[in-house]
C-alpha cells in the first residue's frame, strides 16, 4: 500500500548526491545504504547515467535492507532533480513503490492458483508539493500495469482464450462505463475473418475477440487499440524448435496491454474517447490446422497466402484491425505485438520498435514516451517492404511471409495495408515484453497518459 503524508515510520528513504554527509554511504549511482543511528536508508543519485534508472534500482535495494514500514522523502529527491521534474520523479517513485509490492503470480507448493506473497511493506511519499492529480492517475497506471503482468505470466494450461474473456468480463463488471463485448467463433464467421479463424484452425479452445469500450468524451476522435492474444504459438506446421517457444505464454502480451490500458481509463473517468480489440487464440498443430501455402480471405477481403504458419501474429491484427474500422468506426488505430523475433535482435529489450507513415501520431507517443520512460525507437517501413510483401505471393494478395531480410519492416507493411488510410502505427514488442520469465505490461503507461 502507498500512502500520502499519512505516516511518519521508523525508518525513511533519503535521496543524496554523495556520501559527504555519511561516509558509510556507499558512494555509488543508485546504490542504497541502511545507517540504523540515523533510521535513515539513503539512495545515492548521481547526475552522470540515467537518474530515473538508479532510482528504480535504489528503492528495489532499499526493500531488501530493510523488510518493515518505509517513508520516502521525495523532496530529497527534487533537491536533485528539480521541482520542474515533480511529476517525472512523483510516477518513477510511485511507479516503482508499486512494482516492488505487488504480490506476484506463484503456484509453488499450491494445487490451485494464488499469488506468491511479497514482503508486505507499506510505503507513505511525504512531500510539501500537492500531488494529488497525480497520485490519482499514478494509482490506476499501477494498479493496470500489475494486473497486465499478471494476465501475462499466467500459465498456458490455464491461460487459454476461453479463460481470458471469461477473466475480463468477471473482473471489470463494477466498472462504471466500461462496456465490455465478447465475440467468438459465429461471430468471427459472420464478420468474415478468414485469417483469424484460420490460426485457430488447429486449436481445442474456442476463438475470442474481447472488445473493451469507453467514452469519456464524444468530442474525441476514436481511437481504436489493438492487441495480439496469441496464448501460445507452436508456430503452426512451420513447427518451432524448442529453444524458440520459450516464452510463447507472453505472445498475448499485446491483448494485455489493450484491455488493461482501456480498463484503467475508464476507472479514471479520462477524457477518451476508446475501443480496445483483443484477438485471442492460440496457434497449434492439429488435424484441422492451416496447412502452409494455403490461401485464407481477410475481413477486408484481401487474400493472403500462408508462406508460414509461425507469422500467424500478423493474420490475427489484420481482421482485428478491420473490425476496429468497419464495426467500432475508428478514427485511428494503435497496435502492439509480440511480433517478430527480428525486433528483438534490432532492439534488444532496450526499446520498442514503432513503424508509422503518420508524422503526428508518432510526435505525440514520442513525446509522452519520455515521460513515461518507455523508450521507443522509429522504424522504416518503405514502399518496398510492401512490395515484396505482394511479391512473395503466388496465388494471393498477399504473403505473410516473405524471404528475406528486414522481417520486422515486411510484417508492419503487411498490417498497414489494412489500415484503410486511418492513422496508424503499429508498436513491436517482441523484445521488451517480458523479461526473466515475467511479463513487463510495457506501454501501459504511456497509451494511457497520450489517450487521458
Amino acid at each position: 500500500m502507498i500512502s500520502i503524508n499519512k505516516k511518519q515510520y521508523d525508518i525513511k528513504i533519503v535521496a543524496v548526491k554523495d556520501n559527504k554527509k555519511n561516509t558509510f554511504i556507499k558512494d555509488t549511482a543508485g546504490a542504497a545504504t541502511l545507517i540504523s543511528e540515523d533510521k535513515t536508508i539513503y539512495l545515492v543519485i548521481k547526475d552522470k547515467g540515467c537518474r530515473v534508472r538508479q532510482i528504480k534500482k535504489g528503492l528495489a535495494e532499499a526493500l531488501g535492507l530493510y523488510t518493515k514500514n518505509i517513508s520516502v522523502d521525495l523532496d530529497s529527491f527534487l533537491e536533485i532533480f528539480s521541482v520542474e521534474k515533480l511529476a517525472l520523479v512523483f510516477n518513477t517513485v510511485y511507479e516503482t513503490l508499486g512494482y516492488i509490492s505487488h504480490t506476484k503470480l506463484s503456484y509453488k507448493g499450491l494445487k490451485e492458483t494464488k499469488k506468491e506473497k511479497s514482503k508486505e511493506v507499506e510505503f507513505d511519499i511525504n512531500t510539501k508539493h500537492d500531488v494529488k492529480e497525480l497520485e490519482k492517475h499514478a494509482a490506476v497506471k499501477v494498479e493496470q500495469v500489475n494486473y497486465a503482468r499478471d494476465l501475462q505470466d499466467t500459465p498456458p494450461n490455464f491461460g487459454t482464450s476461453e479463460y481470458y474473456a471469461e477473466k475480463i468480463v468477471a473482473d471489470t463488471k463494477s466498472i462504471k462505463d466500461l462496456k465490455i463485448t465478447v465475440l467468438g467463433r459465429t461471430e468471427a464467421e459472420k464478420f468474415g475473418m478468414g485469417l483469424f479463424l484460420g490460426v485457430n484452425a488447429g486449436s481445442m479452445y474456442e476463438p475470442r475477440i474481447v472488445v473493451a469500450e469507453y467514452c469519456g468524451d464524444v468530442k474525441k476522435p476514436k481511437t481504436a487499440l489493438v492487441g495480439k492474444g496469441i496464448t501460445f504459438d507452436s508456430g503452426g506446421y512451420n513447427l518451432k524448435p524448442s529453444s524458440s517457444m520459450e516464452g510463447m505464454k507472453f505472445d498475448m502480451s499485446g491483448a494485455a496491454t489493450v484491455l488493461s490500458t482501456v480498463i484503467g481509463l475508464a476507472k479514471a473517468k479520462a477524457k477518451a474517447n476508446v475501443v480496445a480489440v483483443a484477438m485471442f487464440t492460440d496457434n497449434r498443430i492439429g488435424y484441422k490446422a492451416t496447412l502452409p501455402e494455403s490461401v485464407l480471405t481477410s475481413m477486408n477481403g484481401l487474400t493472403v497466402e500462408i508462406n508460414n504458419t509461425d507469422a500467424e501474429g500478423r493474420l490475427v491484427l489484420a481482421d482485428g484491425i478491420t473490425y476496429a474500422i468497419r464495426e467500432k468506426k475508428a478514427d485511428q488505430i494503435i497496435e502492439i505485438s509480440t511480433l517478430t523475433g527480428a525486433m528483438a535482435f534490432s532492439l534488444g529489450s532496450s526499446a520498442t520498435g514503432a513503424f508509422t507513415h503518420n508524422d503526428e501520431l508518432w510526435k505525440g507517443l514520442e513525446a509522452v514516451s519520455f515521460e513515461t520512460r518507455e523508450r521507443l525507437w522509429r522504424m522504416p517501413m518503405y514502399e518496398e517492404h510492401l512490395e515484396r510483401v505482394k511479391a512473395g505471393a503466388v496465388l494471393g494478395d498477399l504473403s505473410n511471409a516473405v524471404k528475406g531480410g528486414e522481417g520486422s519492416a515486411t510484417a508492419a507493411a503487411f498490417l498497414h495495408e489494412f489500415s484503410e488510410d486511418k492513422p496508424f502505427i503499429h508498436f513491436d514488442i517482441a523484445g521488451t515484453a517480458y523479461e526473466n520469465g515475467r511479463g513487463n505490461a510495457v506501454l501501459i503507461k504511456t497509451f494511457y497518459e497520450f489517450l487521458k
